[in-house]
């Protein structure tokens, strides 16, 4: 008997009642069914005074799910899916992203589209795309004190009320270079839609084999972005006397001390997402983001009672 999964974010009754259907259906087509919270993918911010997590980035995994497991449906918003990543990308199981929250950029599916989704499933008329992941590890020596999945990315900046960080970074076998910032942030071309953009990285399409590193406020002319190959390793040393607070994804972190170091590596494992049609991301980054809309021009200032001249070129981009 197949044996699909259910993540779903289960603080929204509207995820609840759409993963209550969602597993009527599978069941009656003969699949067997295994629901879980997408909040054991949110590993939170580690509480200073405590242990830190380090387990490793496998320690997301349901107990119930299995990689034999043929997809999973994921009922939430983009948050949710950045969760489900990580409960799933370490067993290879696909998921397919219904949204139930705002923006909505990694849905692949929408409530109104539900039903046609789910018998698009059942008649197994799918695909999968993969995306880079990166595993992200706080070490102090040889120990790991912390460790994560990331899909989007990894945010390492200093605290509120404190003043500007100093960031020593390794990037493979180059040489270290030095950057003055609030932050730094390192993101997967997926990430590139998110902090990293507001922070004024590029937009970098899923199929490139690079990661991003982009400055947080930075403190000179010469610090800004810098793509570069997946294959390379990155070492974070921070190099001021207060500790830091590392995010990743949003939703998991911790602080990095003075004598601890951020190891982000591109992981062996993808998070691979179900697609239902062909995934144009121009088409995405047009619809959500505004990307590429053509220039509307200004109105004729004589029919909207305007006193300005009309150009007499004709030319309306004037």
């Amino acid at each position: 008997m197949p044996c699909v999964g259910l993540i779903v974010n289960d603080g929204k009754a509207v995820a609840v009642r759409t993963a209550d259907a969602i597993e009527a259906r599978f069941i009656a087509a003969g699949n067997s069914v295994v629901r879980v919270s997408s909040s054991g993918g949110m590993v939170g911010f580690a509480n200073p005074d405590t242990h830190l997590r380090s387990l490793g980035y496998a320690a997301c995994v349901p107990s119930s799910f299995h990689g034999a497991m043929e997809l999973a449906v994921v009922l939430g918003g983009d948050g949710t899916v950045l969760s489900a990543a990580r409960q799933t990308a370490p067993i290879g199981v696909p998921i397919l992203t219904i949204n139930t929250g705002h923006m909505g950029f990694l849905a692949e599916a929408y409530l109104n589209e539900l039903d046609a989704a789910i018998d698009q499933l059942l008649q197994g008329n799918w695909t999968v795309e993969e995306r880079t992941m990166l595993v992200v590890s706080v070490m102090r020596g040889e120990h790991r004190r912390w460790e994560v999945l990331c899909l989007n990315e990894m945010a390492l900046h200093r605290e509120p009320l404190t003043s500007m960080c100093h960031f020593e970074i390794a990037i493979g076998r180059h040489v270290p270079v030095d950057i003055s910032a609030d932050g730094v942030i390192l993101s997967t071309p997926t990430g590139s839609t998110a902090y990293a953009l507001s922070a004024g990285g590029p937009v970098i399409t899923p199929d490139c084999p690079v990661l991003q590193l982009t400055p947080i406020a930075p403190h000179s002319l010469a610090s800004r972005a810098l793509v570069f190959s997946d294959r390379e390793p990155v070492t974070v040393f921070p190099a001021t006397p207060e500790r830091l607070m590392m995010v990743v994804d949003g939703s998991a972190g911790c602080y990095v001390w003075p004598e601890d170091r951020v190891l982000i590596r591109r992981s062996e494992h993808t998070a691979r997402f179900v697609r239902l049609h062909d995934h144009e991301f121009f088409q995405v980054l047009r619809n959500k983001l505004g990307w590429g809309l053509p220039h509307v021009a200004k109105p004729d200032s004589h029919e909207h009672g305007g006193g300005g001249p009309r150009p007499e070129t004709g030319d309306e981009r004037a």
